[in-house]
């Protein structure tokens, strides 16, 4: 039997938690630079905001149904995930940690427990010593335990907020209830291919051929469909080591002049480098990406991306420095307002293990160099060496007006408690 545990309007519960006067009232969080919503409480949905609201076009809503608005607190909420994670791990033999707000587990040998009894208590358990509110949905399998954690989500009075898929009759009626683009695994384009077929709930779905459903939607969907049916395919997934390391930002303000850009491409170099030597790994390729502000239909929009390949496998900050300024001379343009710019490397290896070359190499100073520049970071504060080409007395922050405090990590804005 497989569970899927999925906390209940993560981010926003996360700031209620330690606001409890926001019970029962609207909130909504928003992306980096206060952009766009990316969360929402059930009062703000009842309101009408949608997923990927511009908060500049809801300012008027917000401010006219006293809506709570937050900027992204991601310490803070991935400390609480951490804490979910692990009361999760102690009452499961197996789990997979799905995102920041979900997680599969895996029971066997609990055919003798009463498998419903044991989900109202964890849905307790987490709630109890986190403050956030969760549903739970059990089922054979983990497609099927997507749909009985949707309902579980969906009619928290009649669940209490855990549902058990135990039965076929079960399993038919909850697939007759879900609508096939909310199927795990089906996306926008494949759901209106599907519904183009007059396929419009998880159960017609399931009554394809699987040779139409190979052919459509390849192996993948085929599991999928597998598993609607009842019968096991995927197994929990094991943490596996990255393939990529990204650092993308989102700009304050609208940059034009290559040199302002070539700044942050630099930093954010910097930035892949110093994770490549924490994980130990070496990087044999790296991408850069620019792209101008999409939402301003009335500027002239441009983006552009370049791959290049490593002479040597590096992990050098003044390496990848000089292939990302490389790369982004290849693609800069002048004439656009640049909004977003980003350095992804890739290819990794690690670094006891390297591939020499007859012609070019890594210059022996540089890992002796590095070492002692990460030294010195974490002992007097990250961003305290910089290269020449960085900025020396800026360091990048995103516009975050209605931040919360960081109540679990840090001492200095920890909850005060007044008594009178």
């Amino acid at each position: 039997m497989y569970a899927l545990v999925d906390c209940n309007n993560f981010f926003a519960s996360c700031e209620r938690v330690f606001r409890p006067d926001l019970n029962g009232k609207p909130v909504v969080v928003l992306s980096n630079n206060d952009g766009c919503v990316i969360a929402r409480s059930n009062e703000a949905k009842a309101l009408g905001i949608p997923m990927a609201a511009p908060a500049f076009k809801y300012k008027t809503l917000f401010e006219k149904n006293q809506v709570h608005v937050f900027s992204t607190n991601f310490v803070l909420y991935g400390d609480m995930s951490m804490r979910v994670m692990t009361i999760l791990a102690e009452m499961a033999p197996e789990i997979e940690i799905y995102s920041i707000d979900e997680a599969f587990l895996r029971f066997k040998g609990f055919e003798l427990f009463d498998i419903e009894k044991y989900g109202k208590e964890i849905e307790q358990r987490v709630y109890k010593s986190t403050g956030i509110p969760v549903s739970v949905g059990f089922a054979p399998t983990k497609a099927l335990a997507k749909v009985a954690n949707r309902i579980a989500k969906k009619f928290p009075e009649r669940t209490q907020s855990v549902y058990v898929i135990d039965t076929d009759e079960k399993r038919k009626k909850a697939l007759k209830w879900l609508k096939v683009e909310d199927v795990w695994g089906i996306g926008r384009r494949f759901s209106k291919r599907l519904q183009a077929k007059k396929v419009f709930t998880a159960f017609e779905f399931i009554t394809l051929s699987d040779a139409y459903v190979r052919s459509e939607m390849s192996v993948v969907g085929l599991r999928l469909k597998k598993e609607l049916e009842g019968e096991e395919t995927l197994g929990l997934e094991k943490p596996t080591a990255k393939k990529s390391i990204a650092t993308t930002r989102t700009f304050e303000m609208k940059y034009v002049d290559f040199e302002d850009v070539k700044e942050r491409v630099a930093t954010f170099a910097v930035s892949c480098a110093e994770k490549l030597r924490k994980q130990q790994t070496h990087c044999n390729s790296i991408m850069v990406f620019v792209h101008s502000n999409y939402h301003r239909k009335d500027l002239p929009q441009y983006r552009k991306s370049i791959l290049i390949k490593t002479e040597y496998p590096t992990h050098a900050s003044n390496d990848l420095i000089r292939y990302a300024v490389m790369g982004l001379k290849t693609i800069f343009k002048q004439g656009y307002q640049y909004k977003k710019a980003g350095v992804i490397v890739g290819n990794f290896t690690p670094e006891n293990q390297k591939q020499f070359s007859l012609f070019t190499s890594e210059n022996p100073k540089h890992q002796p160099l590095m070492e002692r520049i990460d030294a010195i970071n974490q002992s007097i504060g990250q961003n305290k060496v910089k290269f020449a080409c960085q900025d020396l007395g800026r360091t990048w922050k995103m516009r975050q007006e209605k931040l919360s405090p960081r109540y679990t990590t840090q001492l200095a804005e920890i909850i005060e408690v007044r008594v009178e």
